[in-house]
């Protein structure tokens, strides 16, 4: 039998994840590079801010999803299947992983060009680039031009480092999150789909 446990002493609150110092170069350069190149340039920006909202609550993945569906029985069977998955995706991200790091979102003073949805949550991994990496996983499997649908991603990921959302590394966690349940949520699906 267990000792039970004091509730006298409750455990102290985890402190916010500090990066390295490899890491905050990489996310310094990442930035300094949008700054350079793609910030406060038009039509990029609307384009970037366009593709963030698009990407909010993953919104474009259902709607690439369900537009599918209009196709037949197997395609709406499909959109379910990577509606619960992105379901399950945002519990694991938003819910569990990000609650572990607690990274500081990066800080941003001045005027914004677009409207933007300011998330609530803390910044690593970026649950936009996770969303956008198994939507992408999951939707072009067996699609004609799959290739899109990585590009897709890619834009609605990069988004979130142009508007200041999230640091660079945010959004490559979200890629690798992502891409571990896409592919683990493709090779359950496509057997229980062949049974």
């Amino acid at each position: 039998m267990l000792p039970a446990v004091s509730t006298d002493h409750p455990l102290p609150e985890p402190t916010p994840h500090e990066a390295s110092t490899t890491v905050r170069r990489f996310d310094h350069a990442v930035d300094a590079f949008f700054e350079r190149t793609t910030r406060g340039k038009e039509p990029i920006d609307r384009l970037m801010y366009g593709a963030t909202e698009l990407g909010d609550f993953g919104l474009i993945w259902g709607c690439l999803a369900w537009a599918k569906a209009l196709a037949g029985e197997e395609q709406t069977t499909k959109a379910v299947q990577i509606t619960a998955t992105l379901a399950v995706e945002s519990v694991l991200v938003n819910g569990v992983i990000k609650n572990a790091f607690r990274r500081e979102r990066p800080v941003f003073q001045g005027d914004r060009p677009h409207h933007l949805r300011i998330p609530l949550t803390t910044s690593f991994p970026s649950g936009h680039a996770s969303s956008a990496m198994v939507a992408a996983i999951l939707l072009s499997d067996g699609a004609r031009f799959p290739a899109a649908y990585f590009a897709v991603a890619g834009v609605v990921a990069a988004s979130r480092v142009h508007v200041k959302i999230h640091h660079a590394s945010d959004v490559l966690g979200g890629l690798a999150v992502g891409a571990v349940i896409g592919l683990g949520a493709r090779t359950v699906l496509r057997r229980r789909n062949r049974e």
